[in-house]
């Protein structure tokens, strides 16, 4: 990830988008400075390759600075800016060189004679090349942070930054790979923008062997093929894995025939990386012992727009498959969803291989024991989004740490804080409860208001 360099320790300086917050912290062996505004500062005592870090970091940079000073206000930016050491400073500021100064604000927008005054008050600086505003050789950025209340925005910055041009951070993925423009999707096709970032949780690298147990229309292959990994994937949908039956997408009826997710990796260059998709039920071993993925990624069910299924029927006895049969299906308790993935995962996982996935919560009765565990997986983060004022769901990212022992099992399944998940459609129940309580506090509200003559 670094190169070594002669010059002393250096400050990086990320400018974040302001969009899924909770997945902003890296577990590297950085050190982090984190503000409340949208920047970030890393202390490291080399060079930088910023793809990598971007990889790190997820797709939150919008950019990445050398940092070369900063402070409250611009008297003590100045006194940052002079003491900075000259030998990191004077390779950018040499005569044959050209540059540009660009200012960037955070939650307030200056005039350009505003910006303009900003720059010449930067002429402490030893600048001895040439302005070039078109193709610069060398970009230095004045960045003003202004808080974070669009309705309480201060007259001078509460936060002022100044450093080195480095590179623009790969938020256009999100745009180029937008399900709006995605050949295959389906009701719950996963967001581009989190599709990436659960790669980047994953740590997804070329060549590695990606495997999602509940594929759906392969959002999350399309993600990892990006970073030059063979996609797999299976799913107990017939029709999904085949492209066939009912389309999602507005004015369109049926299904095209060559709607399916070989034709997503096509749409972005990928093909070459997809190695197949399988209808497959998640409860069943279908893999040998000795198939081993670099990283398992997968979204499952969670029973509110797509049903918790799996095959098996409650009779005792079951007629003889026959050709072109359609296996009866039965209920599959998130409980045992999350207790066959994390089974699944400690047995087909290379070591330092990592299960990213996401758990389901009701928010009132949330607590962490309530994350599932295996003896042979590290938690290694769980971040939050939040879809209503009850519920959300955490992306959980584990990695495997040791193969599993025949006395290594579940006991947390056992625990009292896993009852939330137990039982058929146990989190759907409680998802629509929350919105059948806001309704009927909507409709007393109403009532009161009609009774009191609508005051």
């Amino acid at each position: 990830m670094a190169i070594h360099c002669s010059r002393t320790c250096l400050q990086y300086l990320i400018h974040l988008a302001h969009d899924n917050v909770d997945f902003r912290l890296p577990r590297g062996t950085a050190t982090l400075l984190i503000s409340p505004s949208p920047e970030m500062i890393l202390n490291l005592n080399v060079t930088v390759n910023c793809n990598d870090l971007f990889v790190v970091i997820c797709l939150s940079p919008r950019s990445a600075f050398e940092l070369w000073g900063h402070g409250r206000t611009h008297s003590e930016l100045r006194t940052s800016l002079l003491k900075y050491p000259t030998e990191n400073m004077s390779p950018f500021l040499q005569k044959d060189s050209t540059y540009k100064i660009n200012v960037y604000t955070f939650n307030k927008t200056l005039e350009f004679e505003d910006r303009i005054k900003k720059i010449d008050a930067m002429e402490y600086l030893s600048f001895e090349g040439r302005v070039n505003l078109k193709n610069p050789k060398h970009i230095f950025c004045l960045l003003e942070d202004y808080g974070t209340d669009p309705n309480n925005i201060p007259d001078e910055p509460l936060y002022i930054y100044f450093g080195r041009w480095i590179a623009d951070g790969q938020r256009e993925l999100i745009r180029s790979h937008s399900v709006k423009n995605r050949h295959f999707i389906g009701n719950t096709s996963m967001d581009a923008g989190l599709s990436f970032i659960m790669a980047n949780h994953a740590r997804v690298k070329a060549h590695d062997l990606v495997y999602d147990p509940f594929v759906g229309t392969g959002s999350l292959l399309v993600a990892c093929s990006h970073f030059g990994a063979y996609v797999c994937g299976t799913d107990i949908d017939y029709n999904t894995i085949h492209g066939i039956g009912k389309a999602s997408r507005k004015n369109q009826k049926w299904r095209g025939p060559d709607e399916n997710i070989r034709a997503n990796l096509r749409q972005y260059g990928s093909e070459k990386l997809y190695v197949d998709v399988l209808v497959s039920d998640a409860s069943k071993p279908i893999w040998r012992d000795g198939m081993l993925f670099d990283a398992i990624i997968t979204d499952p069910p969670y029973g509110i727009r797509e049903s918790t299924r799996r095959t098996g029927s409650q009779k005792d006895s079951v007629k003889p498959p026959e050709d072109y049969h359609v296996p009866v299906s039965m209920a599959y308790h998130l409980s045992d969803i999350f207790t066959d993935l994390l089974n699944f995962s400690a047995h087909h996982l290379v070591i330092g291989g990592r299960l990213v996935y996401w758990l389901p919560i009701y928010r009132p009765e949330y607590c962490e024991e309530m994350v599932p565990l295996n003896a042979c997986l590290r938690l290694v983060s769980n971040c939050e989004q939040t879809l209503s004022s009850h519920t959300s769901r955490r992306l959980i990212t584990m990695e495997k740490i040791k193969e599993p022992e025949e006395t290594d099992a579940l006991a947390h399944l056992s625990d009292p804080h896993f009852s939330p998940y137990q039982g058929h459609n146990a989190f759907r129940e409680k998802y629509f409860s929350g919105i059948s309580k806001r309704t009927l506090t909507g409709k007393e509200e109403t009532n009161k208001m009609a009774a009191n003559g609508g005051e």
